[in-house]
């Protein structure tokens, strides 16, 4: 367990998170409940931070990818750590902004961003706007004109890289929704469409090759060809890209599947980019481009885990075993997404053997509400403290009032302390934007 920097065994056999007693968390926010350990957040954002200023001269940023889970403390958080936020909806927007964060330093992406989300983005002066459509292009730049400003744009690339992760998350394959491609010609196109633009200067390029990815040579690769289309487009056009955007996309311990990286492996990941960014910008008579990467799931991930209560077990003699938890797809739906693998722990007796195969199952009305399958646990009794691990990255981000349940709270703790950063929802929530029609509450013939 002491392999995870922010997960700990104490003498009482409970989990430990960030120095608190996971068993007492639930018995004081209840159950199920989002949990963070602030001090990995924080590692995990100097760890990008500090490699790019050591070996790439600080000419870069790191920016938090907000998908992966979005609220006012994340963005404190990040605003104290000096690095950028990568934002994919207005709601993103406006949370990021709400908390105070520099707009300068805030990105906003997305493959058909709304006309509104654009406004906001421009009537706030953000950073920089990652344009994915032609549409798109046409749009922001009238609206830009209307609004007297020239706003900074990157064009989102497709290299055509295929990372070995699930195909729902692979975003840089010739058939993606994401980005102009390499290889049609379509990203060249939409170059010379935007350096046409009155109102919107084209400051260089992105591309994200996908998630939950642990081969370096994936990043290496999409480096490579990144530089090569940037030397292309110089040739072509005469225009040199002040900005490389090359995503995030670094993997995170799920299971025993999965390796368990340390902090320095993280530096690795960059560390061979900047390597790679280096050699071949010298070899092309490039400038150093700025370098933007954009990790989400790899600086939340591990750093957040779910508390349930254990409720019905119920045993299919020979087949299978359920252990039932207060929670299931509403406030995690990975599983039934993308049959997505965690570990999951007894809290409260972390230090006892698990010779129990279970299917933890939750409590929504689906036959396929499944939050982890086939786990070893200690024999789990009804009123258990379960945890799931790896949980931090888009679970909250994900979940919903699926059948009219809570979306659960979150706690960030920092050495044993533990406060609120999304309080707990009620009733009178799950109703607030519900309305009756006048004609309904006349009486029926």
């Amino acid at each position: 367990m002491n392999e995870r920097e922010t997960l700990n065994i104490n003498g009482k056999g409970h989990l430990e998170i960030g120095g608190a007693d996971t068993v007492d968390i639930a018995k004081q926010y209840g159950t199920p409940v989002y949990v963070f350990d602030e001090k990995h957040i924080r590692n995990m954002m100097r760890v990008y931070r500090d490699i790019i200023n050591e070996k790439y001269c600080g000419n870069g940023l790191v920016l938090y990818a907000s998908k992966a889970f979005s609220c006012k403390a994340i963005y404190k958080i990040a605003e104290q750590e000096n690095i950028g936020v990568d934002v994919v909806s207005g709601g993103e927007l406006y949370t990021a902004l709400s908390a105070g964060f520099n707009p300068d330093k805030i990105y906003l992406h997305g493959n058909n961003k709304l006309i509104g989300e654009l406004e906001f983005a421009l009537d706030s002066r953000i950073g920089a706007i990652v344009v994915d459509s032609l549409r798109e292009a046409d749009i922001l730049d009238k609206l830009a004109a209307e609004r007297n400003i020239k706003q900074d744009v990157l064009i989102r690339v497709n290299p055509g890289v295929e990372a070995h992760t699930h195909e729902f998350i692979q975003t840089a394959r010739t058939d993606s929704k994401f980005g102009f491609s390499v290889y049609d010609g379509t990203a060249e196109n939409m170059v010379n469409h935007l350096l046409n633009k009155g109102n919107l200067c084209l400051k260089g390029f992105h591309c994200h090759i996908g998630s939950q990815i642990f081969e370096k040579q994936s990043f290496v690769l999409a480096t490579e060809k990144m530089i090569s289309f940037m030397a292309d487009i110089k040739e072509k056009f005469g225009y040199e890209a002040d900005v490389l955007n090359l995503g995030g996309g670094f993997g995170i311990w799920y299971n025993d599947e999965d390796p368990k990286l340390k902090l320095n492996d993280y530096r690795k990941y960059v560390n061979s980019i900047i390597d790679v960014l280096n050699e071949n910008t010298e070899k092309l008579s490039l400038k150093k481009p700025f370098l933007i990467i954009e990790p989400g799931r790899s600086i939340i991930g591990e750093a957040g885990i779910t508390l349930y209560t254990v409720g019905a077990i119920k045993e299919v003699q020979g087949i299978k075993k359920y252990v039932a938890v207060d929670g299931g797809m509403f406030e995690n739906p990975r599983y039934a997404l993308y049959q997505s693998k965690y570990t999951a722990i007894l809290a409260n007796r972390a230090d006892e053997e698990c010779n129990d195969k279970v299917t933890i199952a939750g409590k929504c009305c689906e036959s396929g509400d499944i939050i982890a399958k086939d786990v070893n646990l200690p024999v789990a009794h009804s009123g258990d403290i379960l945890a799931v691990l790896s949980t931090g990255a888009y679970n909250y981000s994900m979940a919903s009032n699926y059948n009219r349940n809570f979306v659960p709270p979150a706690i960030l703790v920092n050495e044993g302390k533990a406060d609120y950063i999304i309080k707990p929802q009620t009733y009178k929530d799950i109703v607030r934007n519900d309305e009756i029609p006048e004609r309904l509450n006349g009486k029926q013939d």
